[in-house]
């Protein structure tokens, strides 16, 4: 709590084959099971027709997967997975779509997964058991397509009295930038203003900024954790690779502006000691990154009151470009959120 998350998510499809939503309801859902006494997100498992495709099978029922763990099979329909989710007990849950890698090479495909993620809504909308306790966010499929997108979120509006939130899907997976912020600013300008947008797999520092000046208010990704055991801190100029051999006489704390345990007690130099033996310094980096990331946040998020977003994204991004080179993704993409640089 220290680090003033507000949410922590979990991943049904994991958690179903361990340790199970059967044990997780027994013990009082996810957030006792954890100790977590905030808030708690469940993605539907969909993700995993993604990166785990090739354990994947997917029909019009559902997606049967072939676990990495065990080898055996599981069904996940649209209807499983909001039941394992209403057992799982986690305040926001999503829906079950139809997930497509943005960079899939089927026109074709896309056309399917768009269809198919609105019928399995209503699939999910008819399971769901606990709707006055768990918040069901409908997904926006249709990759890189500004027709299909369209379809989608119209379609989901359509069933807007059922849905408490909406999330973009679907990209993160390697697309060009300009194209993925297009599919950003095209759906939050779509969605209903008062209600959560959620781009879901982002979270790189410079996209939080970029698309929550397109309007979106909710994300999450590996990176901080991922980067970390890699050696990499994140600090306001960009990263801070603490493996090279610079680092080894750098007694300054990763980040002088952070007042995370991590850069009160350790330097540069301990860390780099640290991280290519003890397993416990990506940990710590991890710490740090996601203290960096909130803290980035709580400052969007107060600038967003004061009326002084755009002066913020103004300072941000002359601190991460101090010579001007600013990536022209990261120009235009601003300049659709009404942000001149």
């Amino acid at each position: 709590m220290e680090l003033r998350c507000q949410i922590v998510l979990g991943n049904t499809y994991h958690l179903e084959n361990r340790p199970g939503s059967d044990l997780l309801k027994e013990l009082g859902g996810l957030s006792f099971f954890t100790n977590w006494r905030s808030g708690t997100l469940t993605d539907s498992g969909g993700f995993q027709m993604v990166s785990l495709l090739d354990l994947a099978e997917i029909s019009e029922k559902g997606v049967k997967f072939q676990s990495p763990i065990h080898g055996q099979q599981m069904m996940l329909t649209p209807e499983r997975s909001i039941h394992i989710q209403n057992d799982i007990g986690a305040d926001i849950i999503m829906a079950l779509d139809d997930v497509v890698s943005s960079v899939h090479n089927e026109k074709s495909r896309f056309e399917k997964a768009t269809q198919r993620t609105l019928r399995w809504i209503d699939r999910c909308i008819a399971a769901h058991r606990r709707p006055s306790e768990q918040a069901l966010f409908g997904i926006i499929q249709g990759g890189l397509d500004h027709r299909l997108r369209n379809v989608c979120v119209e379609g989901l509006r359509e069933r807007n009295d059922h849905l408490p939130g909406y999330a973009v899907g679907g990209l993160a997976g390697g697309e060009e930038k300009h194209a993925f912020c297009k599919v950003v600013s095209q759906c939050t300008a779509l969605l209903p203003e008062d209600k959560p947008r959620y781009v879901m797999g982002v979270g790189y520092p410079l996209d939080l900024v970029v698309c929550s000046a397109l309007g979106a208010d909710m994300y999450d990704c590996v990176y901080p954790s991922r980067t970390a055991r890699f050696g990499t801190a994140l600090i306001p100029e960009g990263v801070l690779r603490l493996k090279t051999a610079a680092m080894s006489s750098d007694y300054r704390p990763i980040d002088s502006e952070c007042d995370c345990m991590v850069c009160m007690r350790y330097s540069r130099a301990h860390l780099h000691a640290k991280i290519t033996k003890e397993p416990n310094a990506a940990s710590l980096l991890t710490y740090h990154n996601i203290c960096y990331q909130m803290r980035l946040c709580e400052q969007m998020h107060q600038a967003i009151i004061t009326n002084e977003f755009e002066q913020f994204v103004g300072r941000f991004i002359r601190r991460r470009f101090p010579v001007g080179h600013i990536p022209q993704w990261v120009r235009d993409a601003l300049l659709m959120a009404g942000i001149s640089l």
